[in-house]
């Protein structure tokens, strides 16, 4: 079995933290750039993450978090937030970092820009939301399989109450909205869960060939 799948096997959603084993500098940052070579949607990333190690702002999102110890006990608390509005401010930021990174002139990308402004900025403000928040958990995906590349545990979390989140790290003045929770660090050898047989569907149940 390759790397690719032994370390999915590996990795669970782990329930108890070693509250003293921490995340290395150097892992985080191959994490969170790892995050921000995510896939997005137009490649717009409409989201922000915020990592959090203050201990008493982890301690306020504890018991709006269901009491849960991940939330106290990881090395690292990682919150995705969703963008919940946007206007052309967006898509032009994204065109102007085109045209940077790319060295093009931004006129010739003023179809794309266009293009991207006719199928986004007249959805519903709810649909807006809907649809960032489908990005955001690309960017889980991919923060979750880097952790397990460098046996890190996670646990991602939507147990919690996302307007307790915003209000405590006021998100709602930004336009943003605590979408999904990841907790990272390294697994307690008290964590029975560790031990317990992966559950997934079967191959011929999950997967139809056409």
């Amino acid at each position: 079995m390759s790397n690719i799948l032994e370390n999915r096997t590996w990795r669970y959603a782990t329930k108890k933290f070693d509250p003293d084993k921490k995340v290395s500098d150097q892992d985080l940052e191959l994490l969170l750039e790892a995050t921000r070579l995510s896939a997005s949607s137009y490649g717009l990333q409409p989201y922000h993450v915020f990592v959090i190690t203050d201990k008493e702002i982890r301690e306020k999102l504890k018991p709006v978090s269901w009491g849960q110890s991940q939330i106290t006990d990881a090395s690292h608390l990682i919150v995705f937030a969703n963008v919940t509005d946007f206007g052309e401010e967006l898509l032009d930021s994204y065109v102007q970092n085109v045209s940077s990174t790319r060295n093009i002139p931004e006129e010739s990308l003023k179809g794309y820009g266009d293009f991207m402004k006719s199928k986004l900025l007249d959805l519903p403000i709810n649909v807006k939301s809907s649809w960032t928040m489908k990005q955001v958990y690309i960017a889980l995906g991919n923060l979750m399989q880097a952790a397990a590349e460098l046996k890190i545990d996670t646990c991602p979390m939507e147990g919690f109450e996302a307007k307790a989140y915003n209000e405590i790290l006021g998100l709602d003045e930004i336009d943003l909205n605590a979408s999904v929770v990841l907790p990272i660090g390294y697994r307690s050898e008290e964590d029975e869960t560790q031990h317990y047989a992966k559950v997934r569907k079967s191959k011929e149940e999950l997967f139809t060939y056409l």
